[in-house]
């Protein structure tokens, strides 16, 4: 298999997996590159029926996965992360087809090595049994034992990465998993459950590649104990009713509209590039990318200035052409939000200081970087969550007024503070409400460091000890 990109011609490095994952009988549904429109491959269009055959084969293989025990479950957990590596290229252009992002920058090269990383994590990170009372009469210890068969339900813009996210913990704590991968980007996760299949027991991680009712029927099957999911807060809600009956228990991580307040004590030119990445790091395709920014009035143009001469050195383009770090929007229906929001924008009497005036007529969904000054709360593009390459920029004079603001949405995913004053930012930060406040940075997550919502962003914690406490039963032994 060749490809066409802009520099040339060249052999697909995951024709191989693709071969592999490919099904020879049965209803497929056509992948298109969201930055050319070309046909990549097909995935399989499984049914309710198919599920249901996933969910027993991993409700059958649970109980031996279990008996192996913390130390041979978390080698097998690194054998899959060599595996991935084995395979990142393969992986990486695989993920930069499907869903856009470049191969370079914080995009498919680092979402594959994300994944191998957080493989890794879930398997070095020690769960020890802790004594949680012993007065020399009582002796009451708390451990974890598996749920048993665990549901990953997937997004589309960082989809291996998150699909480790929800797999690597669930695995490392004795539960078989039943991944089912967005409708948008299902060859990415098919690969990658492929490749660390290749080293796991039989039945052990599934995969079921549907449509919406798949992911319904997840939501409610009796032998599902417990569901992960990230995407839409409407989506989660949806989750939280149709699982009520059977009791799961849920991790989810839901949409966000991330503040971000730059306070008067900065330096603009300093802090202009991680405003930049903590806004655009996969074209704005980031559930807790900042969304919003409220810079104050002393240094608001300095900052408006500095982010348009850094957003205008980032090439954006076909992922495959290995200088660009922006690419497309990963589909129509998202393009048309982020199209519908800036035009609202301008219409109100917003300023454009870069881009806002794409090229509705290409075949890809690119939608140029775009910054957004004057602009009020009130307005769509602060109101709603964009996900995409547009950032609206609202003046403000009043600390508290602004942290009010910050706070007046009903999710609460991720926020930031910029200051030179780092004690400064953190008085701030305390006031936010958000399950993560980052300084000077926006969007950073680290396998080691608790990452959850707050309001209506969902709630749970992923990574770390935490994270891995999530997928097990809590037991108490008393006596």
């Amino acid at each position: 298999m060749t490809i066409d990109t802009p520099t040339g011609v060249l052999e697909a490095p995951y024709a191989d997996l693709l071969d592999a994952i490919t099904p020879e009988t049965g209803e497929v549904r056509d992948i298109l590159d969201p930055a050319t429109g070309e046909l990549i491959g097909r995935a399989p269009v499984h049914t309710v029926e198919d599920l249901d055959r996933a969910v027993a084969t991993a409700r059958a293989a649970q109980p031996a996965w279990a008996a192996l025990g913390h130390e041979r479950r978390s080698e097998l957990l690194l054998a899959a992360a060599d595996a991935i590596d084995a395979n990142a290229e393969a992986l990486a252009h695989l993920l930069s087809r499907e869903q856009g992002k470049p191969l370079n920058g914080p995009n498919a090269r680092f979402e594959v090595g994300g994944a191998s990383g957080w493989m890794r994590a879930a398997a070095a990170t020690p769960l020890e049994t802790e004594v949680v009372f012993d007065d020399g009469q009582t002796h009451a210890e708390l451990t974890y034992r598996p749920i048993g068969v665990v549901g990953a339900i997937g997004p589309w813009n960082w989809p291996q990465m998150i699909t480790v996210w929800q797999i690597a913990p669930a695995l490392r704590m004795g539960n078989t998993v039943v991944v089912k991968p967005s409708e948008f980007t299902p060859l990415s996760v098919l690969a990658l459950v492929h490749v660390i299949n290749s080293v796991l027991p039989e039945g052990v991680l599934r995969v079921v590649s549907g449509g919406r009712d798949v992911g319904a029927a997840l939501s409610t099957h009796p032998e599902v104990g417990k569901v992960m999911f990230t995407g839409s807060t409407a989506t989660g809600k949806a989750i939280i009713r149709s699982s009520a009956d059977t009791v799961k228990r849920l991790t989810l991580e839901l949409g966000g509209n991330d503040a971000g307040i730059v306070l008067p004590d900065v330096d603009p030119k300093a802090i202009a590039e991680g405003l930049f990445w903590g806004a655009f790091i996969n074209t704005g395709q980031t559930c807790a990318a900042l969304k919003r920014l409220y810079v104050h009035e002393d240094v608001y143009d300095a900052v408006c200035d500095a982010l348009v001469d850094v957003a205008r050195a980032m090439p954006m383009g076909v992922g495959l052409d290995e200088q660009n770090v922006l690419g497309p929007l990963q589909n129509r229906q998202q393009f048309e939000i982020v199209d519908r929001l800036v035009e609202a924008a301008k219409a109100s009497g917003a300023r454009v200081l870069l881009g806002g005036e794409p090229d509705r007529d290409q075949p890809g969904n690119f939608y140029p970087t775009t910054l957004i000054a004057d602009i009020h709360d009130g307005a769509p593009l602060v109101d709603e969550e964009q996900f995409g390459p547009a950032l609206p920029i609202i003046r403000y004079r009043d600390l508290d007024e602004v942290i009010e603001k910050a706070n007046g949405t009903d999710v609460g995913l991720g926020a930031s503070v910029w200051s030179s004053d780092r004690e400064r930012a953190r008085a701030v930060a305390a006031r936010i409400e958000a399950g993560t406040v980052w300084i000077n940075s926006h969007g950073a997550v680290h396998p080691m460091v608790p990452f959850g919502g707050a309001k209506q962003s969902g709630y749970g914690l992923e990574f770390g000890v935490e994270g891995l406490k999530a997928l097990g039963v809590p037991q108490v032994i008393n006596g």
